[in-house]
């Protein structure tokens, strides 16, 4: 019979993070924030709300918030929801503080600037014992914890602490389903949201839902490639963590990164502002952009959706000649490009 832990430490109250302590409320586990932004933690603990990051959420008074690094590494188990650039330094910060069989959870999207690392493998790197997940897929941190119907995939090689995590998290309205490839869910999670911002670019240019079609579905074609090179499954892809979520993340402007594409587009204010200003809400898609740029040239594979949208985001080539550029590429057989 499955366990389902009895005290779940996240880190930090950000949106996702706090949706998340939502739901595993919900599920019956025991759950504590960490943050380091005191008016988050005072808006908890007073007002029952994150009013900086998830407003109108009511937050159970059953869960607990704290400053005290420490004492959420004694927790049975950790959630990761942090910002990708962050990782690797949080988990050298935690490596003298927590256990090596507290399993950890990754609740972040994106690729290492430098490394060139997904996030399990910095995880990996800084804490090679603990036991590993990721969560990743189609989720909204606002329609998540208003208990809105949503799926989410639980990438883990061990079938029984997966089991653990979906009956620590899960409920009738969370549905965490199992994948045992780690990597696949990871890319469709991180490159997800590079497509978005494409996306998002091409409708503020007028383009139209063609357009947004085609760059959903050649996105899909760039993460198998990353996906294949990197040992994971293009099967995976065709679920939760890869077109589900690349679905959601192009098709609404609740995803910051879609937004961020949007006012690119549109040209109303200039593209440094306009990113600098999107930095400061967290929209993972621009450092994610030039770190899958750096991978894919360094694994030698073509990723050019990827590549126009980094070189626009950090002002290498003007928005028309690079969408110019994507449109005079030569035609080619589909069978082939989505052969991986």
């Amino acid at each position: 019979m499955t366990v389902t832990p009895t005290h779940i430490g996240i880190v930090s109250a950000g949106g996702w993070g706090t949706a998340l302590g939502v739901v595993a409320n919900r599920a019956g586990s025991k759950v504590t924030l960490y943050t380091s932004n005191p008016n988050v933690l005072e808006s908890v603990r007073s007002k029952r709300t994150n009013d900086a990051y998830l407003p109108g959420i009511f937050i159970d008074p059953h869960i607990g918030i704290t400053d005290d690094f420490a004492q959420i590494c004694n927790s049975d188990m950790l959630l990761l929801a942090i910002p990708s650039q962050h990782m690797r330094s949080t988990c050298i910060w935690m490596s003298d503080q927590i256990d090596p069989s507290v399993p950890i959870v990754i609740a972040t999207k994106g690729i290492e600037r430098g490394s060139l690392a997904l996030m399990s493998e910095v995880v990996s790197a800084i804490l090679p014992k603990n036991p590993l997940a990721v969560l990743t897929g189609p989720n909204f941190a606002q329609e998540t914890a208003r208990g809105l119907p949503t799926a989410t995939t639980i990438a883990c090689a061990d079938e029984t602490l997966a089991n653990q995590i979906i009956y620590g998290i899960g409920g009738k309205y969370f549905r965490p389903y199992h994948t045992d490839d780690i990597i696949g869910a990871q890319v469709g999670g991180a490159i997800k949201n590079v497509i978005a911002i494409a996306c998002g670019i091409a409708l503020g240019k007028g383009f139209g839902e063609n357009a947004r079609a085609a760059i959903i579905t050649r996105g899909i074609t760039e993460m198998g490639r990353l996906c294949h090179v990197k040992g994971g499954r293009p099967e995976t892809l065709m679920g939760l963590s890869g077109i589900g979520d690349l679905v959601l993340t192009c098709g609404s402007e609740v995803s910051r990164n879609m937004s961020l594409g949007l006012d690119i587009g549109r040209q109303t204010r200039s593209i440094k502002e306009t990113v600098e200003s999107w930095q400061k809400r967290l929209a993972e898609g621009i450092t994610t952009s030039d770190s899958v740029t750096e991978l894919a040239k360094k694994i030698g594979i073509s990723m050019p959706i990827c590549k126009t949208v980094r070189d626009i985001l950090y002002e290498e080539i003007d928005i028309d000649v690079a969408i110019g550029q994507l449109l005079e590429r030569p035609f080619v057989s589909e069978v082939l490009q989505t052969s991986f």
